[in-house]
């Protein structure tokens, strides 16, 4: 009996590998042209005298291997049935953990070390961008206008995988453009327009407490009558910016996820979520689906917020006591070691260096303090929630396979339940990839959500176990 199970399930793989189709031409020629890129830049960064490194070949070298990738993916999948295919997707090396993933995660992680404490070590890379940074923002590359270059490049790119992967969905259509369009707009060529105006590089779609530069009293200063001058990096960039921080994060946030959930931020707007609905969509089936990953989750994210939060409230009662309780030097020390260990290591090393590994939202699920205070307005006082027809469900399991956050999704749907939680970033993918059509993204009265949803305070009481589950709502 079991020879037969093996006979069956190599079967099963080897027709998995027969539906492989051949490159046509087209995508043989654009493959050649990611190759003939790689090994341009190779020889430019290898021997930065050689003509192949000289003015606009450097920046040529990295947009022929994005447009060669791009238009390979949009080739690639035209030919294709929209949607997620599970053949072998659990058998494919680089989305299972396999050598080729370690070798890409190791690959990642070491890039985002370079980037962050050994800068001068990619001179020979950042330098060839030189024509394009001079262009944009007036200035040099440096490690910075590189990473901001390859990040938006890869959401480009990827950007252009998902769409056509899914093309079917208006959703998951109009969500990836907006995420490109935030990364490509907001986050790289308005911050370089304005250091070429000599204003600092400020990034509108990021703000407190995922960037908490933007609220913190360095580089600020105290006026005649208590107001913050206009200051920021020692640069004048007048009160608009800093109202814009504000604004955002305490009146458009709570605002926006009362009306939407998290999703209008964590998958439509946000850098980090741009990149792991994109470059990370091939790894989203790795997040932990397990009660003991909820508990670490629920943990870790909550306790990054109270950290950035007495960090904030530290600094600022520092400041305007005239740096008297922790000095210049505690100051430094308390933002330094934030930055560290939370923006440095967590979001970026780990956030993105263990794609591979441990799926694309490491960093959302357990460390971006946004999407903590984004999942408490969701979870109890936000419109937002996905239905579901239980009776309708067969329990295929492809929307907990495919849920980025870890959220057991089949769980819900075979008891009919909405799925409330906190940690779901509305990417919307378990409903595209339902067979049956079971569950729905919906907005509507905050009060029919689940049971108790009409009295929150009560509720969050219940989660923090301050009253009892046994008492009726």
């Amino acid at each position: 009996m079991s020879q037969l199970i093996q006979l069956g399930s190599t079967s099963s793989l080897q027709r998995v590998a027969t539906q492989v189709r051949p490159f046509s031409n087209t995508e043989r020629a654009c493959l050649s042209g990611v190759g003939l890129g790689c090994a341009g830049l190779m020889f430019a960064i290898l021997a930065p005298a050689s003509p192949l490194a000289r003015g606009w070949l450097g920046p040529f070298w990295f947009a022929l291997i994005t447009a060669s990738a791009a238009l390979y993916f949009f080739l690639a999948y035209r030919s294709s049935q929209p949607g997620i295919k599970n053949n072998g997707v659990f058998h494919a090396g680089i989305s299972n953990k396999s050598a080729l993933a370690w070798l890409l995660a190791v690959g990642l992680t070491a890039f985002y070390v370079a980037l962050y404490w050994f800068g001068a070590s990619l001179s020979a890379v950042f330098q060839l961008l030189d024509p394009l940074a001079l262009s944009l923002t007036g200035q040099e590359a440096d490690q910075w206008f590189l990473y901001g270059a390859l990040y938006s490049a890869a959401v480009a790119v990827f950007g252009v995988r998902m769409t056509m992967k899914y093309r079917h969905s208006r959703y998951q259509l109009w969500r990836t453009v907006s995420v490109v369009l935030f990364q490509l707009g907001f986050a790289f060529l308005l911050p370089g327009l304005l250091k070429k105006l000599n204003q600092p590089d400020f990034y509108f779609s990021y703000f407190w407490p995922l960037k908490p530069d933007y609220l913190l009293p360095f580089d600020y200063v105290i006026g005649d009558r208590g107001v913050l001058a206009a200051q920021y990096s020692g640069a004048s960039i007048g009160r608009f910016m800093i109202l814009w921080s504000a604004a955002m994060s305490f009146i458009a946030t709570p605002v926006l996820t009362w009306l939407y959930g998290k999703r209008w931020y964590c998958s439509w707007v946000c850098g980090c979520g741009g990149l792991a609905e994109t470059m990370g969509d091939a790894f989203r089936q790795l997040s932990d689906k397990s009660e003991r990953a909820w508990r670490i989750e629920r943990w870790s994210v909550h306790l990054v917020l109270l950290a950035i939060i007495l960090v904030t409230g530290a600094l600022w009662i520092n400041e305007l006591s005239g740096r008297r309780y922790l000095g210049n030097d505690g100051s430094n020390l308390f933002w330094k070691s934030y930055g560290l260990v939370i923006v440095m290591a967590f979001s970026g090393v780990a956030g993105v260096g263990f794609y591979p590994l441990l799926g694309s939202r490491l960093w959302c699920r357990f460390g971006c303090p946004m999407a903590a205070i984004l999942g408490f307005i969701q979870r109890f006082f936000s419109r937002f929630r996905i239905t579901t027809n239980g009776g309708q469900c067969i329990s295929c399991g492809n929307c907990s396979t495919y849920c980025e956050m870890g959220i057991d999704v089949r769980a819900y749907a075979q008891r009919g339940d909405n799925i409330v939680r906190a940690s779901c970033v509305g990417c919307g993918v378990c409903a595209e990839v339902c067979p049956r059509g079971v569950l729905k993204l919906e907005n509507g009265p905050p009060g029919n959500r689940f049971n108790g949803a009409d009295r929150p305070l009560r509720e969050i009481g219940r989660s923090l176990g301050w009253v009892s589950r046994t008492e009726q709502p």
